[in-house]
C-alpha cells in the first residue's frame, strides 16, 4: 500500500513538472499587443491633437500594463479639462472622454490676460471673446469661484456683470453692464445680494449708479 502511494505521488510530481513546463513555454511566447489607438473627444480638434501627443509621449505599453495614474496626471495638467474618463477597448485601444472646463472670467496675470475656468485653472486668452467679466485685483482663484457660487445662488444674473473688483480686505465690488456698481461687505450672502437687486429693480432708484452695501443691514445710494 505504501509503495502504491509513493508511485502515485511520483507520477503526480512528474505531471506537475510537465504541465508547468508547457505553461512556461506558452507564457514566454505570449506577447501582448501594444496600444495602437488612442481616441480623445471633448476638446477642439487642435486641442485633442495636442493632448494626444502628450499622452503618446508617455510611451504606454500594452493595455494590461498601463499606469492609469500616469495618464490621469498628464491629462490633469491640461487647463482645458474639467474632468475625464478613460475606457480600455481590448486588445489595444484607449478611449478618453473629456469634459471641457467652462470659462467664467478674464484676469490679468504677470501682464498677460488669462481665462478663469470652472476647474480653477487659468488658460490662455484664445478660446473666448471679451464678453466674460474681467477680474480686477489679485484674488485666489478659489475665492473667486466661491464668490461666483453665491452669485449663482442669488437672483443676480451673472451674464449682466461686466467687471468684478477684489480688494485685499477680501471684499468685492460688482459692476454691471449698465455701469451700476455694487459695493459689498466681506461677509456678503445671497440674501444681501438679493436685497441689493431689489433696489436695482425699483423705479424709485432707477437713476442710482452706486449701491453701497458694505455696512451690515444698511444700503447707501449714490447717484
Amino acid at each position: 500500500m505504501h509503495q502504491r502511494k509513493s508511485k502515485k505521488i511520483l507520477i503526480y510530481f512528474f505531471l506537475l513538472l510537465l504541465v508547468g513546463s508547457i505553461n512556461n513555454v506558452g507564457l514566454n511566447n505570449l506577447r501582448f499587443k501594444e496600444i495602437k489607438d488612442i481616441n480623445i473627444v471633448g476638446l477642439s480638434d487642435i486641442d485633442n491633437t495636442i493632448l494626444l501627443k502628450e499622452i503618446k509621449d508617455l510611451n504606454l505599453e500594452n493595455i494590461f500594463l498601463i499606469d492609469r495614474n500616469e495618464i490621469d496626471n498628464q491629462i490633469g495638467l491640461n487647463s482645458l479639462v474639467e474632468k475625464h474618463d478613460i475606457f480600455k477597448r481590448y486588445p489595444s485601444s484607449l478611449d478618453i472622454k473629456i469634459k471641457k472646463t467652462k470659462f467664467l472670467a478674464r484676469i490679468s496675470n504677470d501682464g498677460k490676460i488669462f481665462l478663469v475656468g470652472s476647474n480653477g485653472k487659468l488658460s490662455k486668452n484664445e478660446y473666448s471673446n471679451n464678453q466674460l467679466p474681467f477680474i480686477f485685483g489679485n484674488p485666489d482663484i478659489n475665492e473667486f469661484l466661491n464668490f461666483k457660487k453665491i452669485i449663482d445662488l442669488s437672483k443676480i444674473s451673472y451674464d449682466e456683470i461686466k467687471n468684478v473688483y477684489f480688494f485685499s480686505s477680501k471684499r468685492w465690488d460688482l459692476e454691471f453692464r449698465n455701469n451700476i456698481i455694487i459695493k459689498l461687505s466681506n461677509n456678503y450672502t445671497k440674501e444681501s445680494l438679493n436685497l441689493v437687486l431689489d433696489f436695482l429693480h425699483s423705479n424709485e432708484f432707477k437713476d442710482i449708479k452706486i449701491i453701497d452695501a458694505r455696512i451690515k443691514n444698511q444700503i447707501i445710494l449714490n447717484d
